[in-house]
């Protein structure tokens, strides 16, 4: 079985998890998974699947958070044409899209008490009934849920029904926290290195006072938030052995912050990592003749992101919006336009970006 890239490394949690995907995957029994946000919960449920026998069919993924629960019911169950406005045809439920397979319930503990009244009788009857449907359509379905919340605190505060509880977690598995687990975090580190390799260079290498940093950091995105961090570093200094005092601190987590301003207070560094040249300008000094001796310097610059002054002067402004553009432009094209992961790539605000992108016009890209 290929390790889960979430649980890579040889501490005793991501071991226990690898062995329980091994034990569990093959049963029928519903199974909850708990954890924190970024601990790769969905994933869990994925290898879970893709281990077990049911793995030539479906795996159907579906947060209850983020569908109003108005719509929920017809997105798990299914509605007939004509069962209430702007039910133009029929539709099929996440339940029996399922049949056979999976199907994964994110964010369980986000359900509305009505809904989990439905979803207990699904459980104990293996049957859903469409909205405006006049018979029912059975289900062969493993049901794994997940959530973030504590579900006994939410059935004290009377918000998760205690029955759907005991129903689902019939086969618990907890995804733990990075920060539980800093010996797996070199491992992670490489692995994910590996995969976001860039522009043909080698993978990104971290200095040790760098390397310890990152293991001493709480992440508290977990490994979403890491995989996230070399995602960003391959893009911006794409084969490069990376020192923290060399990093601007804007592409840092607040919590790397105050690590490199001790490290840099104990050896200051004032050279600051190359970041790569943006595909265009790797053209255009393709495109270009040999060089003038004269024109070394100028070339050698600019491939550092740093142009050279010319005699005449230059709008330092006008530059500096034409690299933050390039830098823009080559992170969209990376994430294939998606803002939200653009957004974390570059370390911004989701609104701060889209207002960059209308600024530059880089909708079409």
């Amino acid at each position: 079985m290929n390790p889960l890239p979430h649980f890579i490394g040889s501490s005793e949690s991501a071991q226990a998890l690898r062995g329980l995907v091994a034990t569990m995957a093959n049963s029928n029994a519903t199974v909850m998974i708990t954890g924190e946000s970024g601990t790769g919960k969905e994933l869990l449920a994925r290898l879970l699947h893709d281990q077990s026998n049911r793995c030539g069919a479906n795996f159907v993924p579906i947060n209850c958070a983020a569908i109003p629960k108005d719509l929920l019911e017809s997105e798990l169950f299914g509605h007939r044409k004509g069962a209430f406005t702007g039910a133009v045809a029929d539709r099929i439920g996440r339940f029996e899209l399922a049949h056979g397979g999976t199907i994964f319930l994110d964010e369980i503990g986000d359900m509305s008490l009505d809904m989990q009244v439905k979803l207990l009788r699904v459980l104990q009857e293996r049957t859903v009934d469409p909205i405006g449907g006049t018979r029912q359509v059975q289900v062969d379905v493993r049901v794994i849920a997940a959530t973030h919340r504590d579900l006994e605190t939410e059935i004290s505060a009377g918000r998760f029904r205690e029955d759907l509880y005991y129903r689902l977690n019939v086969l618990p598995m907890v995804t733990p926290p990075l920060r539980e687990r800093p010996a797996d975090v070199a491992e992670l580190l490489v692995f994910f290195a590996q995969k976001f390799v860039n522009f043909g260079q080698p993978p990104i290498r971290f200095k040790p006072d760098f390397m310890l940093a990152l293991q001493k950091y709480p992440w508290p995105g977990n490994v979403r938030e890491l995989s996230n961090l070399v995602d960003r570093f391959s893009t911006l200094y794409a084969g490069q052995e990376l020192d923290l005092r060399a990093i601007p601190p804007t592409l840092l987590p607040k919590g790397l912050i105050s690590a490199q301003a001790e490290l840099q207070a104990k050896a200051p560094l004032l050279a600051k990592l190359e970041m790569t040249p943006p595909p265009e300008v790797l053209a255009e000094m393709q495109d270009q003749p040999e060089p003038e001796d004269n024109e070394i310097e100028s070339i050698i610059m600019l491939a550092q992101g740093m142009p050279h002054l010319p005699p005449e002067g230059m709008s330092l402004k006008e530059r500096m919006a034409q690299i933050e553009r390039s830098i823009i432009e080559q992170a969209l094209d990376r994430n294939s336009g998606n803002v939200s992961r653009t957004a974390k790539l570059l370390n911004l605000q989701r609104t701060t970006l889209i207002e960059k992108i209308n600024k530059y016009e880089l909708r079409s890209a």
